[in-house]
Order: C-alpha cells, then structure tokens, then sequence
C-alpha cells in the first residue's frame, strides 16, 4: 500500500497567495467606498422625503382637490383623441437614431483585427431588425407624404 505524501507550501506560494489576497481585498475596498456612497444617497433622500412629509401641512380643500391645467379651470371630459401618426413618426425617428448611434461605433471597430467577421455579422442583424422596423412603417403608409 503506497503511503500519502504531505505536501508543504514554499515560501514562493505563501507569498504569490498573500498577494492575491491582499490584491482582492483592495478590488472589493474599492467597490464598498461606491456602496456606502449609495447607501448615504439613498438615506439622504430618504430623510428629505420624510421631513418633508412630517413638517408640510395637510389641509385639503375642494379647490386643492381639482385638476390644474396651466392656470385655466378644466373644462369638458378628461379624454382627447391623439392622432396615431405623431407615434409613427417618433418610431421612425427612434429607429433611424438609433441606426446612426451605432453605424459609427461598428465602423471603428470593424477596422479593428479580430473583430471584422464577428462585428460585420452583428451588424447585419441589427439592419436587419432596422429594415423590419421601416418596413412596417412603409405598410401603414406612414411614408407617404400626402
């Protein structure tokens, strides 16, 4: 029966562990200054929103109570009709937005060596989801300007 071998660290693993150690404990240092910062901004707002709370007076009155519009009393019922074209124009102007936004950042690192087959593939994905996105504004006949 072969007998077990005890294995005994040198001072070069002691020291290369040391630092790992000591190079982790200053990564997450770091992390908890920006976690407390959090934590402080949470309960500064926190403490703002509870004075405000505990020292504003609570009077309602019916004219408190009523729907203000820029200085005129409301008139009529609360629902307007809103043309659905303004929200096709703003998706279509979403869509070519972000198109530029990401067409210069795909055109540097296509250059890049490495990323030229990878980059191309994506993005002829995302022109892809682009052109479905105009082609739809093109069946509801939001591209002609009549």
């Amino acid at each position: 029966m072969p007998e077990p071998t005890v294995g005994y660290a040198t001072a070069d693993a002691v020291t290369t562990a040391d630092a790992t150690v000591g190079l982790a404990a200053g990564y997450f240092q770091s992390y908890s200054v920006v976690g407390l910062l959090a934590v402080v901004g949470v309960l500064f707002v926190a403490v703002a929103f509870g004075a405000g709370r505990l020292l504003r007076p609570v009077v309602p009155t019916p004219e408190k109570l009523l729907t203000y519009e820029c200085g005129v009393d409301p008139v009529g019922e609360g629902w307007a009709h809103t043309q659905v074209r303004y929200y096709v124009y703003a998706f279509l102007y979403v869509i070519f937005a972000v198109d530029s936004i990401f067409l210069f950042p795909w055109a540097t690192v296509f250059a890049d060596p490495g990323y030229g087959a990878t980059t191309l593939v994506e993005m002829f994905i995302f022109l892809g989801f682009l052109a479905v996105g105009l082609l739809y504004a093109y069946k509801k006949g939001v591209l002609s300007w009549t």
